[in-house]
């Protein structure tokens, strides 16, 4: 009997799933890949559009159907997620399937902090998790010739947990490019002990001492409650505030609200089996900055784009799995890896086993031009897969 698999979002893991599925399932079973537009901006090219080392044209992804022959591109808004009826309704039409996959992503939450939407749509304030909030900071450091850079963060969890550190190493980077001395101080806070915390102390230890050596203060313990923009001031929940002229915050994160409807987890994050990616409601898989994953030692794994893409193969050998067909055990190992850019072109390479039984199992390179070039070849490998 042929099948239908509903995949829902067209990011990393949504895309590298629906591929796998392909190649698992029989030609008469159907993937639907749901998205609002299958278009996209590299993730991890944007620090390189706050940098200036791309423009914003370099980095957008439009999904070429002929990159995922075999499989249904439903461009679409979807409405609400039926677990128990086995459907999904979009603005065209209820889809019914035999088996869900998630992959709808986190979604930024600025008006959670108060004054921070506000002072985002004046320019006040700045973020770079979008392609135009990394391209609207670069404008504002470029000409900076003094003052006071702040990098926060609002809130936990949060996409990509090196961002907010290698975000002010660029940007320090791009303000004293020209060689001339720029009185200009930059900080940056957290409410974590330590930057990338859960990789573990040897790693934040490392990540501190690289801040240092490029002049950037590093204040940990402490998570941005609100903003004033009239005074230009950063509140604090320990009651403090820290004055700027530039201010570049990492807004709260929320999942997609048809995500968070569902109630399968606190917060509105899907919980998921660590090494399988199931959920708690049958024939539903997800993958992704959606979901809650769990470590041996408490701590959520990251959210971060390597994570989806190995997760990818796992819940579709699962699914197929589900469905009768022949597919290998899924088994997530929960490997991975990322680049920290320093600026002059040299990056920093963390990697390891987040699911090591003992707790994770990070290691942090020393910088080098080769890590650099190596996250080039990622980007120009993504384009290249996607995109016409």
């Amino acid at each position: 009997m042929a099948r239908t698999v509903a995949v829902l979002g067209a990011g990393v893991g949504g895309l590298m799933t629906a591929r796998h599925l392909r190649r698992l399932l029989s030609d008469g079973d159907r993937i639907v890949v749901v998205d609002r537009s299958f278009g996209s901006v590299l993730g991890l090219s944007l620090l390189w559009v706050l940098r200036g080392w791309r423009s914003p044209g370099d980095v957008q992804v439009a999904i070429a159907p002929s990159r995922v022959p075999g499989v249904e591109l439903m461009r679409a808004e979807i409405l609400a997620i039926d677990p128990a009826g086995r459907t999904v309704r979009t603005s065209a039409g209820t889809l019914a399937y035999d088996a869900l996959v998630v992959a709808l992503g986190a979604e930024l939450d600025p008006a959670a902090t108060p004054g921070l939407a506000e002072a985002l749509a004046d320019g006040r304030a700045h973020e770079f998790y979008t392609l135009d909030g990394a391209d609207a900071l670069r404008r504002r450091l470029r000409p900076l010739a003094g003052g006071r850079v702040v990098f926060a963060v609002a809130g936990v969890p949060f996409k990509c947990p090196a961002a907010p550190f290698e975000a002010a190493l660029l940007a320090a980077d791009l303000v004293r490019a020209d060689g001339r001395s720029h009185p200009v101080q930059f900080d940056a806070f957290t409410p974590d002990p330590m930057p990338m915390a859960v990789a573990g102390p040897a790693v934040g230890e490392a990540l501190v001492g690289m801040l240092k050596q490029h002049e950037i203060g590093f204040h940990p313990n402490r998570a941005l409650v609100s903003v004033d923009p009239g005074r230009r001031e950063a509140v604090f929940a320990d009651g403090g505030t820290e004055p700027y002229n530039v201010l570049a915050v990492v807004p709260r994160h929320r999942p997609p609200r048809v995500v968070a409807d569902l109630g399968l987890g606190d917060g509105g994050w899907i919980p998921v089996r660590a090494r399988t990616m199931e959920t708690g409601a049958e024939g539903v898989w997800a993958l992704g900055d959606v979901t809650v994953l769990t470590l041996p030692n408490g701590k959520p794994l990251p959210k971060a784009a390597v994570f989806a893409e190995g997760q990818a193969e796992v819940v579709a050998n699962g699914v197929a799995r589900h469905l009768g067909r022949r597919a290998p055990r899924p088994w997530f190992d929960g490997r991975g890896s990322c680049y920290i850019e320093l600026g002059g072109h040299r990056a920093a390479k963390g990697e390891g086993d987040f699911l090591d039984e003992s707790g994770p199992k990070v290691t942090l390179a020393e910088p080098s031009a080769a890590f650099h070039e190596e996250k080039c070849a990622q980007e120009t490998d993504w384009l290249r897969r996607w995109t016409r």
